[in-house]
C-alpha cells in the first residue's frame, strides 16, 4: 500500500499540531478528521525567488486528474520537519567536493529549528547511519565531520533507503542529498528510484557537486516539490543553504478527499497539480501526484 494512503490516517494528526501556530494567523484554515485526505506541501516563490507568506485557502485550486477538488484542509507556517541529509562519502567526491558536502552538511544542522528532527546517512557502496532520527545536532555534526572518502557510489541504493528510514514518520519530510550524483553499483535503477520516491511523502533537494546536473537528481525534485540545485562555484554553497532553509521553513499545506473515490486495491497513477489564482509573478511547487496502490 502507497505510504500516502497509509498517511491519510495520519493527515490530521500532523495539522492539528500545526494548527497551534498557523490558526492565529490564519482564520481560514480547517482541519478534517476525515481518514481518506490526500495531503501536498506546497512552495510558493516570487519572482526574485524568495518564499512568499501570507496566502490563503482560497488563493489555490488543486487539481487531480485535471479534475479540480474541494480543498477542506489548510494550513500555512511553520511545520515540524524530519529530514534525512544524504551526504556521498565515495571515492569519486574524494578532495574539495567531499569537505564542501561536508560543511554544506553541517550548515544546514544549524539552520534547523530546535524541535526539528534529523538523521545523517553516509553514501558509499553501503547507505549506513551515521547520525540516528533525534535532535542531537552535535552528534549529528561529529559524526559528518568524521567522514572520511570510502568506496564506490551506491546513490540509488541510498535514496531509497533514506526514504524507507522517513516512511514511518509522520508530518514534513525532507531528504537533502549531497552528492555528485554519479551512481556506481546500486542495485536499483533510476527507475526504481523514481517510483520510490513517487511513493513517498518526502519533498527531495539534491546539491550536485560538478560540472553537470544528473537528471535523475533534477527529476527527483520535481516530481516531489522540492528543488535541484548545482554547485560550480563554493561561493555559491551558503546561498544555495539559505534558499533550502527558508524553503523548508515556511510552506502550505493543502489537503482534501479525492472527487473520484480511491480503489485502494487498484494500482492507479492519480496526477496533482496545484495553481495559484491571479498571482501573476509566483510560482508553485508541489509533488506531481501519488499512488493507490
Amino acid at each position: 500500500m502507497s505510504s500516502y494512503l497509509r498517511r491519510f490516517g495520519l493527515l490530521a494528526a500532523g495539522v492539528v499540531m500545526a494548527a497551534a501556530s498557523v490558526a492565529a494567523q490564519d482564520p481560514l484554515a480547517t482541519f478534517s478528521s476525515r481518514t481518506d485526505l490526500v495531503e501536498v506541501y506546497a512552495t510558493v516563490i516570487d519572482d526574485k525567488g524568495e518564499p512568499v507568506m501570507g496566502l490563503h485557502r482560497d488563493d489555490f485550486d488543486v487539481y487531480e486528474n485535471n479534475q479540480i477538488q474541494d480543498v477542506s484542509t489548510f494550513a500555512s507556517g511553520e511545520f515540524p520537519l524530519t529530514v534525512a541529509l544524504g551526504v556521498d562519502r565515495s571515492w569519486s567526491m574524494a578532495g574539495n567536493p567531499l569537505r564542501l558536502a561536508k560543511a554544506a552538511s553541517q550548515a544546514f544542522l544549524k539552520a534547523l529549528r530546535t524541535d526539528d528532527r534529523s538523521m545523517v546517512v553516509a553514501i558509499s557502496s553501503e547507505a549506513d547511519v551515521i547520525a540516528p532520527l533525534s535532535m542531537d545536532r552535535v552528534n549529528q555534526q561529529r559524526a559528518i565531520e568524521a567522514l572520511d572518502p570510502w568506496s564506490t557510489t551506491a546513490l540509488h541504493d541510498a535514496i531509497i533507503a533514506a526514504l524507507d528510514r522517513l516512511e514511518p514518520e509522520t508530518g514534513r519530510q525532507a531528504l537533502v542529498l549531497f552528492s555528485d550524483g554519479a551512481d556506481r553499483y546500486s542495485r536499483a535503477t533510476a527507475a526504481q528510484v523514481v517510483a520510490r520516491a513517487r511513493r513517498s511523502n518526502a519533498l527531495i533537494y539534491p546539491i550536485a557537486f560538478g560540472k553537470t546536473r544528473p537528471g535523475l537528481l533534477a527529476e527527483l525534485a520535481v516530481l516531489t516539490g522540492g528543488r535541484s540545485f548545482l554547485l560550480r562555484d563554493p561561493k555559491d554553497l551558503e546561498k544555495t543553504l539559505q534558499t533550502i532553509a527558508r524553503e523548508l521553513r515556511y510552506q502550505y499545506l493543502l489537503g482534501y478527499a479525492p472527487a473520484t473515490p480511491i480503489d485502494k486495491g487498484n494500482n492507479e497513477w492519480r496526477a496533482i497539480r496545484v495553481v495559484l489564482k491571479g498571482k501573476p509573478g509566483f510560482r508553485v511547487r508541489a509533488r506531481d501526484g501519488y499512488t493507490t496502490e
